[in-house]
């Protein structure tokens, strides 16, 4: 029978090493990144049945990045373990199309059941978290939808300018001009009624970008 296969993206190299050598007798871990525009690019190449991925990386976030996975590759299972207990970030996960959701403390004993509960078609939360999930209707998905809200794209350009990097290490990273740089950031301002660039690092800190 045919091995599931397996890409992991943490940028905590000892933990993805860590976790390669759990899921190794199970399934065919076919790779390793560190941030989100690499997992694009490796999934794109090896083709994975399941990625593990962290919500927190840098150049691209793991939500965004599973954004963009399941628009591209919605046949991917994709399990999200980090190190977020809250509910609110479960539930904008499955939004992102999430199949599982599991913490890193519980990461050795519980990694391995939750890829083969999403693998049948099933979903997988972490018991410890499950319960505070009840009360998701307070997310008040409606308010959310009418709200002003970034493109992909303009949320990439942010997450990487409130990383600190410079306008043209952007372009240089995702592969556009400087002019379209700059472009995305002073509508993403314009949009979110954003004056300066520390409340623009501001907004990306509260909406989990970076």
């Amino acid at each position: 029978m045919r091995r599931a296969r397996v890409l992991l993206a943490d940028d905590h190299l000892m933990l993805a090493e860590a976790l390669k050598k759990v899921l190794e007798v199970e399934y065919d871990v076919v790779g390793s990144v560190g941030d989100g525009l690499a997992l694009l690019k490796a999934a794109q190449k090896l083709r994975p049945s399941v990625v593990v991925l962290d919500i927190a990386m840098p150049l691209l976030n793991g939500l965004d990045a599973g954004r963009q996975l399941q628009h591209d590759m919605p046949e991917v299972k994709l399990v999200f373990l980090t190190m977020n207990e809250d509910p609110y970030l479960v539930a904008e996960a499955f939004r992102a199309g999430a199949s599982a959701y599991l913490l890193k403390q519980g990461a050795a004993l519980e990694l391995t059941k939750a890829i083969s509960e999403v693998l049948k078609g099933r979903t997988y939360v972490t018991p410890c978290i499950a319960g505070g999930l009840a009360n998701l209707s307070l997310l008040d998905p409606e308010s959310r939808e009418h709200a002003p809200q970034p493109t992909a794209r303009q949320r990439q350009v942010i997450q990487l300018l409130a990383e600190g990097r410079s306008m043209k290490e952007t372009a240089d990273l995702l592969n556009i001009t400087l002019r379209t740089v700059a472009s995305h950031k002073y509508r993403v301002m314009e949009l979110l009624q954003i004056k300066t660039s520390a409340e623009l690092v501001r907004y990306a800190v509260k909406n989990r970008i970076v």
